[in-house]
């Protein structure tokens, strides 16, 4: 039967991407990169079909060891692109290269169905929590359920499947310059407030909207 439920689940299709790397600044003197990570499927082990999320290399670590945890060693995880102590937002290559290791991170992932029953995945790769709010949604200590957080999140729409493909594949080009292959990296220049704002929002706003709603239903 086990042997059955993992057939099944491995014929639904289950696409994502990781794309379009922007420079976020926390103050004048400390920035990162996060990643859009993009999901489509037709998998019955997501509720949302289509999400878009952004997130950093370090949210990307937390994922893996959590992970690791919550399979008890069952399953071998893949290894991330390795953390570079000479890591620079200005290299281009360096940043395309950690961009596509971490894409094939997630196409493995998602490739394993005890994985796929981890509610910290969804909340990874459908959610805006930060993971410390991942995991208290996870364990069941905040005022929404994981399906709240899933479907509150941001929806790209698309009208049909042409329209899909026509978008993912313009995501694919739109990123490079024409006369090289490296990534536009997009700087959003943002204060000192500006950011404490943001962060703020990320974590409490996020949080706000899903226990009022949760309270209402």
């Amino acid at each position: 039967m086990r042997e059955e439920i993992d057939n099944f689940v491995s014929q639904q299709v289950i696409s994502v991407w990781v794309r379009d790397p922007r420079i976020q600044k926390n103050d004048f003197w400390h920035a990162y990169i996060d990643y859009e990570i993009c999901l489509h499927t037709d998998s019955v082990c997501f509720n949302k079909k289509i999400s878009s999320v952004r997130r950093r290399y370090s949210e990307f670590v937390w994922l893996r060891q959590k992970l690791q945890a919550n399979s008890m060693l069952m399953v071998q995880l893949p290894e991330l692109p390795p953390k570079n102590p000479f890591f620079s937002l200005n290299n281009a290559q360096q940043i395309t290269e950690r961009m596509k290791g971490l894409q094939k991170f997630l196409e493995q992932i998602l490739q394993s169905p005890l994985l796929l029953s981890d509610s910290c995945l969804h909340l990874f790769l459908q959610s805006e929590l930060s993971v410390s709010k991942i995991e208290a949604c996870a364990a069941g200590r905040t005022h929404y359920s994981v399906v709240q957080a899933v479907q509150r999140c941001g929806l790209r729409r698309f009208n049909s499947e042409e329209d899909l493909q026509k978008d993912l594949s313009m995501c694919c080009t739109c990123d490079f310059n024409s006369d090289s292959s490296e990534p536009q990296i997009k700087d959003l220049a943002i204060n000192k407030a500006e950011s404490t704002a943001s962060l703020d929002l990320i974590g409490t706003s996020q949080e706000e909207t899903l226990s009022c709603s949760s309270g209402s239903t």
